[in-house]
């Protein structure tokens, strides 16, 4: 059955897959089937085809600028222009993924004093791991080793914390599926894409911390911030109060 993030006691609407073998061996089922509903050109297919594995999305990711500008444009853009923020990102990785015969999914991670997080997720052998792009070096790339959502998104709290060092991950959403815009084209549009956020936005989500432990939290350590800003665009850092 996949396990998604179903808080303890909260029953899981989510059915277990009936195609066992694209989810844990999607390389060999190929495109996923949204995917193919997007209109790329030849030269971006042949682009695609290179990035064939999570890893080598996350290093293409680790490779471009960060965008500090409040924009939110398509895996199309990203190509083009060689850079993006978290949420395009995130979206760009989906894409990819759903290249090469994952699911393409995102989830939200909601947090105080500090920006949100999007990042696209995808389960192999079993197990849940991410891609994404982040302006902090530490809350990037995630192996699929994480048994859960829940427990994927908590490998990133300790690392989640803003200029002031105050660990501010929150809350999470449950993974939102793109195949559900296929019909906007929305890895390939010159629409903003924000209506993506917005709905990530309005989604259930989690909570990591409740308020006594929030009380307690331990700030980071100054070479942990300097750890997670290396090589950030200060353009593009949240100010927090």
């Amino acid at each position: 059955m996949l396990t998604w993030n179903m808080e303890p006691g909260t029953r899981n609407k989510y059915p277990a897959t009936s195609n066992s073998k694209r989810s844990e061996d999607p390389a060999k089922a190929g495109r996923h089937q949204a995917t193919k509903l997007m209109d790329w050109n030849k030269d971006e297919i042949r682009f695609l085809k290179t990035m064939s594995n999570p890893d080598k999305i996350q290093g293409f990711l680790d490779s471009i600028d960060y965008n500090p500008n409040p924009e939110c444009r398509s895996p199309r853009w990203v190509i083009r222009k060689r850079s993006a923020h978290c949420f395009e990102g995130a979206l760009f990785s989906a894409a990819c993924l759903g290249f090469i015969g994952y699911k393409p999914l995102l989830v939200d991670m909601k947090a105080w004093n500090d920006d949100d997080h999007v990042i696209a997720v995808f389960r192999k052998n079993g197990h849940w791991g991410a891609v994404t792009k982040s302006n902090f070096t530490t809350l990037r790339y995630r192996e699929p080793v994480y048994r859960s959502i829940r427990e994927l998104v908590m490998s990133y709290f300790d690392f989640y914390f803003n200029l002031n060092g105050e660990k501010s991950l929150r809350s999470y959403s449950r993974p939102l599926d793109l195949s559900v815009y296929s019909s906007r084209k929305w890895a390939t549009t010159d629409e903003d894409l924000e209506f993506i956020g917005d709905k990530l936005e309005s989604m259930r989500h989690f909570p990591v911390v409740d308020d006594t432990m929030i009380k307690d939290l331990y700030r980071a350590s100054d070479i942990s911030l300097r750890a997670g800003m290396l090589g950030s665009n200060e353009d593009g850092l949240f100010k927090p109060s």
